[in-house]
């Protein structure tokens, strides 16, 4: 991992860049975006369609190779769309369409590639036009969806249940339950004597989170200066 080579004021100026960005060009397309975002490469999320409501705290992330990408798409009006619960995970190359309803509830965290959908988007035997009837997708609080995993149309998943890596999720998956394959199926069942830890219970303090964060960045870019930085664009070397 390459060190950070940009004076501290200088990424204060980035982040204030970001937040910008994010309330000029993102939040416009959004019902609702709340408080405390966290959003990377913001250029790389794509928004089409609506209504798209994003909660407080939340953690989205997107990349050059891996666009993240919420959709609606639907000629009925007053749907529910997309909505996104409070302090979710987003991970890049995130695919999430609906054409009628997908609830994602707080403390989700989505890992990259997966698929979301409440719909086949093509009939069986007419496939000239998307289907008539789509059916809610919903991941009650603090579910966890592997890597490239597929969520399919009708699927409701228990609080707390794990999907893992890959799989295809067709039918529903009780709570506290840990699902893989393909078709996915539950293969262990959590402790319930063990406590969960959730996103909320870990940073739900963002204001302290916030302060220490900033006290840990000036220690750590103390030294670096402009020059520094810029010779570091312009002639990278091993050291860096």
């Amino acid at each position: 991992m390459r060190r950070d080579h940009r004076p501290y004021f200088i990424k204060k100026i980035w982040f204030k860049l970001l937040k910008l960005y994010v309330g000029h060009f993102l939040e416009p397309q959004l019902e609702s975006l709340g408080r405390n975002s966290y959003v990377v490469k913001p250029w790389y999320i794509e928004v089409f369609g609506g209504p798209v409501t994003i909660g407080e705290n939340i953690t989205l992330l997107a990349s050059s190779d891996k666009r993240t990408r919420l959709t609606v798409w639907s000629d009925k009006k007053d749907i529910p769309g997309i909505y996104i619960g409070d302090h979710v995970l987003i991970s890049p190359g995130v695919r999430i369409s609906a054409a009628r309803e997908i609830m994602i509830s707080d403390n989700c965290m989505i890992a990259s590639n997966a698929y979301i959908t409440d719909s086949d988007w093509h009939g069986i035997y007419d496939r000239s036009l998307p289907p008539d009837t789509a059916y809610p997708v919903k991941l009650e609080n603090n579910v966890w969806i592997g890597d490239s995993a597929i969520i399919c149309k009708g699927v409701t998943i228990g609080q707390n249940s794990i999907i893992g890596a890959g799989a295809v999720v067709s039918s529903d998956i009780p709570p506290d339950s840990i699902a893989v394959g393909n078709p996915a199926r539950v293969v262990r069942t959590l402790d319930p004597s063990r406590k969960i830890i959730t996103r909320k219970d870990r940073f739900g303090d963002i204001d302290l989170i916030n302060m220490n964060l900033d006290i840990h960045e000036r220690e750590l870019l103390k030294d670096n200066t402009v020059m520094g930085w810029l010779r570091n664009l312009i002639m990278p070397m091993k050291r860096d």
